[in-house]
Formats: C-alpha cells, sequence, structure tokens
C-alpha cells in the first residue's frame, strides 16, 4: 500500500547529495518537472474558488497587502522563510533555490493563462481534487530528485530538530499559523484548503509510489 510509505525511495536519477550543487542534468530536470507539476496543481485550487492551499493562502493575504501577484508574494514568502533558516542551522540546496523560483513563476503563469473556474460547486471541488493529485505527483517527483527540501519544508524540519517535537505537531502549528496569518491579510480559506492540509499527505504517497513503478519499470 503506497500509505505505507515511510522513506523517500531511491532512483537511479536521484542524487546521493541533498546539498550538491552540481547535480546530473538529469536529476536537475527530474527536479524543474515535479516543482512545475506541483506549482500548477497547487495554484488549480486558486481557479476552483473555495479555497487555497494553506501557504497559497498566506500568499494570497500578503499580495493583496504588498500590490504583488500571487507568484511575487510567494517568492516574498520564500526569502523570508529562507532568512528564518539561518537560526535553525539549515542549509539549502539547489532543490530549496528552483523551488522559490519555478512554484512562484507557475504560480503566476496559471493565474494569467488558464481560466478553468467555473460556477459550478462539482466542477470546481474536481478542480480542487486534481490541484491535490497534481501536487502529489509533482512532489513525489522532486522529492526522490533528493536535492534539497523546499523553503517551507525545511522550515518545519528545522523548527523539529530544534524543538524536539514531533513533525506532525510542528507541520500543525506552522500550517494552521500560516492560514490565520493568511486568512486576517484577505487570503481566501474555504472547504479546498481543509481539502488539500487533508489530503496532500496521501497524495504525495501516491506520487512517490508512482515515480518509484515508472522507474522500476525502465530498468
Amino acid at each position: 500500500m503506497f500509505l505505507n510509505i515511510k522513506k523517500i525511495p531511491k532512483t537511479t536519477w536521484s542524487s546521493n547529495d541533498s546539498l550538491s550543487y552540481n547535480p546530473k542534468l538529469k536529476t536537475f530536470v527530474y527536479l524543474c518537472l515535479g516543482l512545475f507539476i506541483y506549482g500548477l496543481g497547487s495554484s488549480m485550487l486558486i481557479h476552483s474558488n473555495i479555497g487555497n492551499a494553506p501557504w497559497v493562502v498566506l500568499a494570497e493575504g500578503v499580495s493583496r497587502k504588498l500590490d504583488l501577484s500571487i507568484g511575487g508574494a510567494t517568492f516574498f514568502i520564500s526569502l523570508i522563510v529562507l532568512l528564518i533558516w539561518i537560526p535553525l542551522k539549515q542549509k539549502p540546496g539547489v532543490g530549496t533555490l528552483m523551488n522559490s523560483i519555478i512554484i512562484s513563476l507557475v504560480m503566476d503563469l496559471s493565474t494569467s493563462i488558464l481560466n478553468i473556474s467555473s460556477p459550478h460547486f462539482l466542477i470546481n471541488f474536481l478542480i480542487v481534487l486534481i490541484g491535490i493529485l497534481l501536487a502529489g505527483i509533482g512532489s513525489g517527483i522532486y522529492l526522490i530528485a533528493n536535492l534539497g527540501p523546499g523553503p517551507r519544508d525545511g522550515l518545519m524540519t528545522g523548527i523539529q530538530k530544534n524543538s524536539r517535537y514531533p513533525i506532525s505537531v510542528i507541520r500543525i502549528l506552522v500550517e494552521t499559523s500560516v492560514v490565520f496569518i493568511g486568512f486576517i491579510l484577505g487570503g481566501t480559506v474555504g472547504i479546498a484548503t481543509m481539502l488539500f492540509a487533508v489530503g496532500i499527505g496521501p497524495s504525495v504517497a501516491l506520487g512517490l509510489k508512482i515515480v518509484k513503478l515508472i522507474n522500476s519499470m525502465k530498468e
């Protein structure tokens, strides 16, 4: 069962050093592909108009206050989070930097080019489910690339290492705080926010399983 996956699988294109700044071209391409798919999936929730992913709630709130695009706000937040990494003694990798850039760009491209929102709730609900699935598959690809955690993932693991609290507790505290601050700033919170919070874990596990199966068939 994919839900029983307890560690990130290794493939022939996985990096052996998560902090390598000279990865194989194939590894780097897979990393960028995974981040693109994740960004597209996360942006699908914006189109649904029934709630955003937790960090996008914050990005939307920041974009309203600072007159930035969603992608611009996402990049700004990534920079702030990376500054918090310093006292947490976290080290960024290529994946960390590309995460900040690619997801921000995809957010802006998606919101400016795609027009898939619907006045029908069931269609928007389906858009959310597709978005969560894409985010999970994208995560599976870029996590297996093993080129460093994204800014937000590194924040949670850094807090966990310094506080010794379980990662599940840290994740809940961080995500709920992000949603609360984003909502106060004007971000959109709704059923899709809850669905993403509940569904992203199983979706990432499914993404890891799919990538592992595809890789095993090629070998």
